[in-house]
């Protein structure tokens, strides 16, 4: 009788012959490629690490993106009186100890019993919490978050007043004394309201309030999310966009587009205006001055701008 065919080989163990797979489970032999990187494998400790620090990176920016949101303080007597006099909105005042220490408290504590701003006695750790460890000589004001207008409201407010828009834009103003100073210049030249983006530039805090010398109370600012898309915006709607730069086409007393629809755009004292937002530009206006200064500071060099186009508007309408 003949053998009976096998389906496969036969591997022995110590369970005794078993049948093979005939060749069918050749491609669970082959490789399967160079082993990934410590911190590629989900299951190793490096990429738990890697995990971890992504992790708390990402808490720690929102935690910061929070606090840049919330709630400003102004730390210190002189600070805190000079935001008083200068009408700072405010939500609370925090005191250590006496309010009568010194005529700087006693003050600030009047005026803000005045304006109807809560007084609340603190701790010293608890200044130090709230201030964040700044000086603050056992007083703080604490300032709500500022509330933004919108591009288009600035637009509107213009023509609600019947007047030619004349608009301020910042490109790259980190310090926020300067944005108070442009504030409080477009408010003396007849501005209709200021916008800055909303990365990598000054806010509206308290130290932007107090330099604005109120005018912040006066005039509105609108915060963008992209700059040169918001200018090109304006663009569309009749607004002509002109840049300031040491560099400029034009000279600025021989502005011809002063009486126009205008939005003025200042750029960063040390890098001027960026690539995207000098493309976006309808003009770029430089302002004459002698050689031995380098350049303006922004605020100053805003002032100068505005001052002009308001005169040359003035002589229009004579």
């Amino acid at each position: 009788m003949p053998p009976k065919p096998r389906s496969g080989a036969v591997r022995k163990t110590k369970k005794g012959p078993q049948k093979g797979t005939g060749g069918l489970g050749r491609r669970k032999l082959e490789g399967k490629g160079p082993t990934p990187k410590a911190e590629d494998r989900v299951y190793h400790k490096a990429y738990k690490n890697d995990h971890e620090k992504e992790k708390e990176q990402r808490k720690q920016q929102s935690q910061r993106r929070k606090k840049e949101a919330g709630k400003d303080t102004v730390a210190g007597r002189n600070a805190v009186l000079e935001a008083l006099r200068e009408g700072v909105p405010a939500t609370a005042l925090y005191i250590v100890g006496r309010p009568d220490a010194d005529d700087r408290m006693t003050e600030a504590v009047a005026l803000a019993a005045d304006r109807g701003i809560v007084m609340l006695e603190a701790s010293r750790a608890d200044l130090d919490r709230l201030t964040d460890n700044a000086i603050h000589q056992s007083i703080a004001l604490q300032v709500p978050p500022y509330e933004y207008a919108d591009p288009n409201d600035l637009l509107s407010r213009a023509a609600g007043r019947l007047e030619t828009p004349l608009l301020v834009a910042l490109d790259g103003i980190t310090d926020p004394r300067n944005l108070g100073a442009i504030v409080r210049s477009a408010a003396a030249f007849g501005g209709h309201g200021v916008i800055v983006p909303e990365r990598r530039a000054a806010s509206m805090t308290a130290a932007a309030w107090k330099t604005s010398a109120g005018a912040a109370a006066r005039i509105p600012v609108a915060q963008v999310v992209n700059l040169t898309r918001s200018l090109q915006e304006l663009k569309k709607q009749g607004v002509f966009v002109l840049g300031l730069d040491m560099d400029g086409d034009v000279s600025l007393p021989g502005l011809g587009l002063a009486d126009s629809p205008v939005c003025v755009v200042v750029g960063s004292e040390g890098k001027g205006l960026s690539r995207l937002v000098r493309e976006a530009c309808d003009q770029v206006v430089s302002i004459p001055i002698v050689s031995s200064t380098e350049s303006l500071n922004a605020g100053v060099a805003a002032a100068v701008s505005l001052y002009e186009i308001a005169r040359a508007r003035g002589e229009k309408k004579r």
